[in-house]
């Protein structure tokens, strides 16, 4: 099985230096342990690598002394620890390691940003850098990607979405399958095992919900209407949907124009796989009629994919006004508002006439299947 080099396994290697920390943070099946392997190679040094879902992990780790961790690490400079959040007082732990045991190159990978994030951000402030690992984006893929097949294998991938190991799967029913698997069995571990939450039902409603509205306005409290919850719990449910990487939040963007859309948010999932399985539409792109939504979704978790590896500093939002004239996709970077609609065919698209009234600096540009691995580079 050829493995497919991620974005920013350079980045990482460049970045893990001596009593330093690198947060690899992402979803669960997204690669982050085949990524781990990959490092462990390029370095080619004595390493430790533990599992923090193995129960013997945290009890050999649990008595925070100098002389504990060196007698552990016997010499090694580099430890690994996949699914580092599950190990209690992990940042507290790697602070005192990689401050007082000379050399160390430390890594911590997690699938729940609520909980790694929380623990190691204080205590490892100014130690570490964090990269999020994504489902495989367009551009990994293109580098292996025969060009006469992209065409039909990029229909493919708005269907069944990105996950690796999709790519070595054989047909629609070996697919289907191994998505009905994540969604099971690895989609909200880590939300049911926080804080006591239980009703999984109301979260997969909740996801199924958001999954049909993918892209359009939402509100909050008709969320809780339809599923019998407040809106303040739809909203925490929100959150932590988000911060397990299975969608992420848009807003409106406004510079305090009076008719411009900023109360309700959109969500997009990080995968289209994920989107489809929830609604049971596995159906291929010919057959559907939401290839529009479809295509939207796809290029909104492309070019977050792009945005996180490369580092950009950038806010990302949909722009909309009470008179429904509406831009996808909306950047503010670099002192510009830089605005995309996203068509699947190749069309003529005006610019909204507010829009062009109210920003006329701005840059506008339409992202099709013709165009779109251009704006993805």
């Amino acid at each position: 099985m050829n493995l497919i080099d991620r974005a920013i396994k350079k980045k990482i290697i460049n970045y893990l230096k001596p009593n330093k920390v690198v947060v690899i943070l992402g979803a669960r099946r997204v690669g982050k342990t085949i990524l781990i392997k990959q490092l462990i190679e390029k370095f080619n040094e004595p390493f430790l690598l533990y599992n923090g879902e193995d129960r013997n992990v945290a009890e050999i780790l649990k008595t925070i002394s100098i002389q504990n961790y060196k007698n552990i690490l016997d010499g090694k400079k580099l430890l690994i620890i996949d699914e580092a959040q599950k190990i209690k007082q992990i940042g507290e732990i790697i602070k005192l390691m990689i401050d007082e045991i000379s050399g160390l190159k430390v890594i911590l990978s997690g699938s729940s940003a609520f909980d790694l994030s929380n623990t190691i951000g204080e205590p490892l402030t100014g130690r570490k850098t964090t990269f999020h690992l994504f489902p495989l984006s367009e551009r990994e893929i293109s580098e292996t990607e025969e060009i006469i097949q992209r065409r039909d294998n990029l229909r493919e991938r708005l269907v069944f979405g990105n996950y690796p190991e999709l790519l070595h799967s054989a047909g629609k029913s070996e697919k289907t399958e191994y998505l009905q698997e994540i969604i099971n069995s690895y989609l909200l571990k880590d939300i049911l095992i926080f804080d006591g939450i239980k009703n999984s039902d109301k979260l997969f409603n909740l996801l199924k919900l958001i999954a049909y509205q993918t892209g359009s306005l939402v509100s909050h409290q008709e969320l809780g209407k339809q599923l019998g919850m407040s809106k303040t719990t739809v909203e925490r449910y929100l959150d932590l949907l988000a911060k397990v990487f299975i969608i992420h939040k848009v807003g409106g963007f406004s510079k305090n124009l009076r008719k411009e859309v900023v109360k309700n948010s959109k969500w997009y999932f990080y995968d289209n796989g994920i989107r489809n399985a929830l609604i049971a539409n596995l159906n291929p792109v010919e057959l559907r009629n939401d290839i529009g939504l479809l295509w939207e979704n796809y290029m909104v978790s492309e070019r977050i994919k792009q945005q996180s590896y490369n580092r950009y500093l950038v806010n990302n939002y949909f722009w909309r006004t009470y008179d429904k004239q509406e831009i996808d996709w909306v950047e503010e970077r670099e002192g510009t508002e830089f605005a995309y609609e996203f068509k699947w065919k190749q069309q003529k698209t005006k610019i909204p006439v507010a829009w062009k009234k109210a920003y006329p600096k701005s840059i506008f540009s339409t992202i099709t299947s013709e165009n779109y691995l251009e704006w993805l580079k």
